[in-house]
């Protein structure tokens, strides 16, 4: 942990896909992985940084993959939606666990369980200290939770996009399937997208450099790399306008 390091960003939007809950599981939820990353979370929290997060549900179901196959792409998307509300669930009682105030907000209608999106609540709870969970994706189908982070990243005013992942970053090319990939440590949106490198989806992507939003990329299973990526070191990949 980066004892005595004041935060380098006021407000952060962490995503995290709905595969790096699963830990050891196959399919559905390692209630160890959600503690854990909680854990993590709460000591980024205690250092006064307002927390957003965007969870994933790829760990549930994954509507795309279906596609044309047995379920409607439309469907499959809002199942995926729905599934980010079970993990946002999840994370919140996590959370709540270590003694951190929690709100979830879903893009789809769930009273009884999430509160609704709205742009300028989600801000005034960040503003309280609260740790605000978007679920549910846009709420609309065709668009990914890496899109959703994006938005929402923009939305609230964040000082930058955290990606968690199961890599240390960005590579030339997928690193647990060729061995000559070659991690960056800095890499442009532009390059992002020309190279196809994988960081997040392409509509996500265009969106962060058309608002000059940075997105950093690092590996969610190192303990203590959220905390030093707050505090200004460098951890994993930087992807910015390249002027930065």
């Amino acid at each position: 942990m980066a004892k005595g390091k004041s935060p380098k960003y006021n407000r952060v939007l962490l995503k995290i896909s709905g595969e790096a809950l699963l830990g050891s599981e196959p399919l559905g939820l390692d209630l160890d992985v959600v503690r854990s990353i909680a854990s993590e979370v709460a000591q980024v929290h205690a250092l006064g940084v307002e927390l957003a997060v965007v969870i994933g549900g790829g760990n549930i179901f994954r509507g795309a993959q279906d596609s044309g196959t047995t379920i409607e792409r439309t469907t499959g998307d809002y199942m995926g939606m729905v599934a980010t509300v079970i993990n946002a669930l999840a994370f919140q009682n996590a959370l709540e666990t270590e003694g951190v105030p929690t709100r979830v907000q879903s893009a789809i209608s769930m009273s009884q369980v999430a509160e609704p999106y709205i742009r300028r609540k989600a801000i005034r709870h960040l503003e309280k200290g609260r740790v605000v969970i978007f679920a549910a994706g846009t709420g609309n189908p065709f668009f990914t939770t890496d899109t959703a982070a994006a938005l929402r990243a923009m939305e609230i005013g964040a000082g930058i996009l955290m990606k968690a992942t199961r890599v240390d970053g960005v590579y030339t090319a997928d690193p647990e399937i060729d061995p000559d990939a070659v991690k960056l440590d800095r890499v442009t949106y532009r390059e992002v997208l020309n190279r196809g490198l994988k960081v997040m989806d392409a509509t996500a992507i265009a969106l962060c450099m058309d608002n000059d939003m940075s997105i950093m990329v690092f590996d969610l299973k190192n303990s203590g790399n959220m905390i030093r990526a707050v505090t200004g070191e460098t951890v994993g990949t930087i992807v910015t306008g390249g002027d930065q």
